[in-house]
């Protein structure tokens, strides 16, 4: 196996090393994105409900609760990443966190509460993104003055005024490209 170890950046967990799963296509947002990102959102993150949907490695979502945000809903599919993540929220004692072991559109479309901020990482080449968006428009999961944080391939070209969208930060590190969206 090889070092699959993350490093919470800020917070109550700030330094803290945690493991996650060896799953085929899993890329942990790297520290330097993640803590862009965090310093994009300080003034979001504390009180805020968040939706870490394709949760992965988790790296998002307990960033945010190391920085106090009141919920974190981590939704992942694979059992081994969901196990692994699972073992995180108890290693850290993060009592704000809830761990659904599903399918993605499945649990969106059970969802009815709106979220602060959405994390979205799908999987790459999946087509996963644009029905993600158009599910979280018309449930109206995501709240009037929310934002909505995403990575797709680099040079992907996505339409977001069609969800109500509009970028509002944006950065690149490799083949992947991070987008803070609001609503337009």
């Amino acid at each position: 196996m090889k070092n699959n170890l993350l490093r919470i950046i800020g917070g109550e967990w700030r330094s803290r090393k945690l493991k996650f799963a060896d799953v085929p296509g899993l890329r942990p947002t790297p520290d330097r994105v993640r803590e862009t990102l965090f310093n994009w959102l300080q003034m979001q993150v504390p009180g805020a409900r968040c939706l870490d949907l394709f949760s992965g490695s988790g790296a998002l979502g307990l960033e945010a609760l190391s920085r106090g945000a009141r919920e974190v809903v981590m939704v992942e599919k694979h059992p081994a990443a969901a196990k692994a993540l699972r073992d995180n929220i108890a290693l850290l004692g993060a009592q704000n966190a809830l761990l659904v072991n599903d399918d993605a559109f499945r649990y969106l479309q059970r969802e009815t509460q709106a979220f602060d901020l959405i994390f979205l990482d799908p999987p790459f080449r999946k087509g996963m993104l644009e029905p993600v968006l158009e599910t979280l428009l018309a449930k109206q999961l995501l709240k009037p003055e929310g934002m909505v944080y995403l990575e797709q391939e680099a040079g992907a070209a996505t339409d977001f005024a069609r969800f109500g969208l509009a970028i509002h930060r944006e950065t690149q590190a490799g083949q992947v490209q991070s987008l803070l969206l609001i609503p337009i």
